[in-house]
C-alpha cells in the first residue's frame, strides 16, 4: 500500500474569514447539511485508530476547512494522544495543517514547530492583492493578521508554505506576486486556480479566472521562476515541479496532475467521509467513518464510481500533442459535465499556450537535473 493520506475537517465549513471566491462554502451551500459542525474527540479518536490500523507504512493527517483552527489548540494536543496511543504498529505519522493564520498567537506557534506540524497558510500576495478577496465577515483584509503569523512561525521554526489562489487580480499581478513573495523568502509557493461554484458557468465573477488571463500569469511567473532556478535560487513551485517530473518520467505527486481520480478520504466533522475535497457533496458521500472501516468506504459504491467517472478521457485531449503534460488537468476543471462524463478543461486553451512557450525548457531542466548539474528544492 503506496503511503496513506487524509483530510480532516474538524470545523467542517465554519470560518472566520469570508474570501469571496471561498470555493468550500459554494460547497456547503448545496448540501443537505451545510455545516457539519464542530469535530468531537470521539470522532477523532476513531479515526486516528481506524486509519492507523488501515495504513501500513506511513500515514499523514491533514486539516483543512472551513477554519480548522476555530477548534482550538487541545484537540490537536488530543490528535497527538490518540495517535501515541492507537500507532502499534510504529509507522511514519505526519501531521499537516492549512490555515488562514487569523488565530494563531505564540502558544499555537510553539505547538506546531514542536510537534513538526508541515503548515500550508494561505496568502494571495501583497496587502492589496490578498485584501482584494480575502476578507473578514465586516469586510476588513486579513493580510495585517497573516503576516503576524508568518513572522511568529519564523519566530518558532514552524515549517510552512504558501498557498496563494489565482483570481483575476493575481493573474494580473504575476510580477509582483513573485517579487512579495522572493523578498520576504517564502520558497515554497503553491498556485491554485481559482474554483467558481459547481453548478455555475465558469468566468461569471469579477474574481473568476479566466482562461487567457491563467495563461499570461503562468508564462510570466515561470520566466521569474525557471532564471531563478537556472541561477541556482531555489523557489518551489509546486506546478513547475510536478511538470519536469513528468518530463524525467516520474509519477507527479499533485492529485489533480495524474490523469486519473483516487479515492481519498476527506472526513468531515461528523465522520462523513468523501472521495476527494472538491466533490464533499451528498452525491459522492461514501459512508461514515464511524460505522465503516476505510476498505469499505473506498469500495462503496460512490468511491468506485468517482474513479470510474474521472477515467473519461476527451478525444480533443488524447490527439493533443501536449497530451503528456497536461493528461487532461484536474476534473474539477472539467465541470459542467456532458452526458455525465468531464469535459474540456476549462484552462484547455491556457495549458496549451503554457506548454507551446516552456516545454523546451523544461525539457532542458530535466536534461540538468538528470546530470546532476542543477538541483530542485
Amino acid at each position: 500500500m503506496p503511503p496513506l493520506s487524509l483530510l480532516i475537517k474538524p470545523a467542517s465549513s465554519n470560518c472566520n474569514l469570508r474570501c469571496k471566491y471561498c470555493f468550500y462554502q459554494s460547497i456547503a451551500e448545496t448540501r443537505n447539511i451545510k455545516s457539519y459542525g464542530i469535530m468531537n474527540t470521539e470522532t477523532l479518536e476513531i479515526i486516528v485508530k481506524k486509519f492507523l490500523d488501515y495504513a501500513e507504512h506511513e500515514c499523514t493527517f491533514a486539516f483543512q476547512g472551513g477554519e480548522p483552527t476555530i477548534v482550538g489548540l487541545k484537540f490537536y494536543e488530543k490528535l497527538l494522544e490518540c495517535q501515541k496511543k492507537y500507532n502499534y504498529k510504529r509507522i511514519k505519522i505526519n501531521n499537516a495543517l492549512q490555515t488562514n493564520g487569523m488565530l494563531i498567537d505564540d502558544e499555537w506557534a510553539k505547538f506546531l514547530a514542536n510537534n513538526n506540524f508541515l503548515v500550508g497558510i494561505s496568502l494571495d500576495g501583497p496587502k492589496d492583492i490578498n485584501d482584494a478577496n480575502r476578507v473578514d465577515p465586516d469586510g476588513k483584509g486579513s493580510f495585517n493578521a497573516i503576516m503576524k503569523t508568518v513572522d511568529l512561525f519564523n519566530k518558532y521554526g514552524v515549517e510552512f508554505n504558501i498557498l496563494s489562489v489565482v483570481n483575476a487580480y493575481v493573474a494580473d499581478h504575476a510580477d509582483k506576486e513573485y517579487n512579495f513573495f522572493k523578498k520576504h523568502d517564502f520558497r515554497y509557493l503553491q498556485f491554485i486556480p481559482c474554483l467558481d461554484p459547481i453548478d455555475v458557468k465558469p468566468g461569471s465573477f469579477q474574481h473568476s479566472l479566466t482562461p487567457d488571463k491563467y495563461a499570461k500569469f503562468l508564462k510570466t511567473l515561470f520566466n521569474r521562476w525557471y532564471n531563478d532556478v537556472i541561477n541556482g535560487e531555489q523557489v518551489s513551485i509546486r506546478f513547475f515541479d510536478n511538470l519536469v517530473r513528468i518530463v524525467m518520467g516520474y509519477k507527479p505527486e499533485a492529485c489533480g496532475m495524474q490523469g486519473r481520480c483516487s479515492c481519498q478520504f476527506v472526513v468531515e466533522a461528523d465522520g462523513s467521509t468523501y472521495p476527494c475535497d472538491f466533490y464533499v457533496t451528498d452525491e459522492w458521500y461514501l459512508g461514515n467513518i464511524k460505522d465503516k472501516d476505510p476498505d469499505e468506504l473506498k469500495n462503496s459504491e460512490a468511491g468506485k464510481k468517482f474513479i470510474e467517472v474521472s477515467k473519461h478521457i476527451d478525444p480533443k485531449c488524447r490527439e493533443c500533442k501536449w497530451f503528456t503534460l497536461c493528461r487532461g488537468g484536474c476534473r474539477r476543471y472539467r465541470e459542467p459535465f456532458v452526458d455525465g462524463k468531464p469535459h474540456l478543461n476549462f484552462f484547455c486553451t491556457s495549458y496549451m499556450e503554457f506548454f507551446e512557450y516552456s516545454s523546451e525548457r523544461l525539457y532542458k531542466l530535466s536534461m540538468l537535473l538528470s546530470s546532476n548539474k542543477l538541483r530542485l528544492i
